[in-house]
């Protein structure tokens, strides 16, 4: 998880700077503003708090440090939970009496019921992703919404991630919200990645804690996926990468997220990579990106007055270095110089 924490862009959140001081009060008032009020008792080591705010749509991801050690006591928030990640130093939480470390690069729901005290020690900095109960209670099953129960949103457990698998697609999940920040705001697709991967961080928080939400509660592009894997119980490990390849091509311009593509070839996302890499020898988000990287290739080849940006955002990438670097080690020249190949 370490190497993963590393790996994670978060350029996009480091520019929305809310504040930096080094003042104890001051850090105090801002950070309950964005965050739940709460008591905050300074401990060992100088205040040198920040805090990095970027908005998704109904998701919030933040970056907080306070500098020095603090112990923190939130008032109740009963509409959101909050998913850290330490990405210095360790922090520990005590949620309605059960105490949970989070070293460097874990991962852990924080989820009160009741109460909820925090410690971070010094220099310690989180990544925190802000998830509210209405989006978990838009993916809840409808029976769940009925009764003596209704309205209530299917809750979460606080608890570190179970596994490093968990850990790991937790990871890529990010990477696809951090990506999201990056692509422009007025692309026609932008409303549609958004919501679709917003519903798929649901879906994991309620599925890593055993919890029931339908696959096909996800949207159409998870729906889609869901429908590929089915019947492919008894199938052969060619025929379920036939399957993967087929949806792949499908949603060449869709939003698609790993753990879609297990659902189309019907397997886990653990073996799926395994599957991958013994048929194509890459992951299977690397399969998808060429095949995307191969489309592209044929519009701007086909049509030397395409434009490069929104070919680019067509199949999908929101970064245009990347692309760009991705298509050069791909196919030996630049996005704007392959009618150079024709010659």
């Amino acid at each position: 998880m370490q190497m993963l924490k590393g790996s994670l862009d978060l350029a996009q959140v480091y520019q929305r700077c809310v504040f930096h001081s080094n003042e104890r009060v001051d850090s105090h008032g801002h950070v309950a503003r964005a965050l739940p009020d709460h008591d905050l008792r300074w401990q060992r080591g100088a205040p040198d708090t920040a805090l990095f705010q970027a908005r998704i749509s109904r998701l919030q991801l933040f970056v907080l440090r306070y500098g020095a050690q603090v112990e923190v006591t939130p008032s109740p928030f009963d509409d959101f939970a909050l998913v850290h990640m330490s990405l210095k130093g360790c922090a520990e939480f005590d949620c309605d009496g059960r105490r949970v470390r989070v070293p460097e690069g874990k991962v852990a729901v924080v989820a009160p019921k009741k109460n909820l005290r925090l410690w971070w020690e010094e220099g310690s900095e989180q990544l925190i992703l802000k998830v509210p109960h209405a989006l978990l209670h838009d993916l809840a099953p409808a029976g769940a919404q009925r009764g003596a129960n209704a309205g209530l949103h299917p809750g979460l457990h606080s608890g570190l991630l179970q596994s490093n698998m968990m850990e790991m697609q937790w990871g890529l999940l990010m990477q696809s919200l951090l990506q999201i920040l990056a692509q422009p705001a007025d692309l026609p697709t932008h409303a549609a990645w958004i919501d679709h991967f917003e519903r798929n961080i649901g879906l994991f928080l309620l599925a890593q804690q055993g919890q029931s939400a339908p696959p096909l509660a996800a949207g159409p592009h998870a729906s889609a996926a869901f429908e590929s894997g089915q019947g492919l119980a008894t199938a052969s490990a060619g025929q379920r990468m036939d399957a993967l390849e087929r949806y792949m091509r499908a949603k060449l311009c869709a939003p698609v997220s790993l753990l879609d593509l297990a659902m189309a070839a019907g397997v886990s996302v653990r073996t799926l990579n395994m599957l991958c890499h013994r048929h194509h020898g890459v992951p299977p988000m690397d399969l998808l990106r060429n095949m995307r990287l191969d489309a592209a290739h044929a519009v701007l080849k086909e049509r030397p007055d395409a434009s490069v940006t929104e070919t680019a955002f067509e199949f999908g990438f929101c970064h245009l270095g990347r692309f760009s670097a991705y298509y050069r080690q791909r196919f030996g020249v630049l996005p704007k110089h392959t009618g150079e190949l024709m010659h």
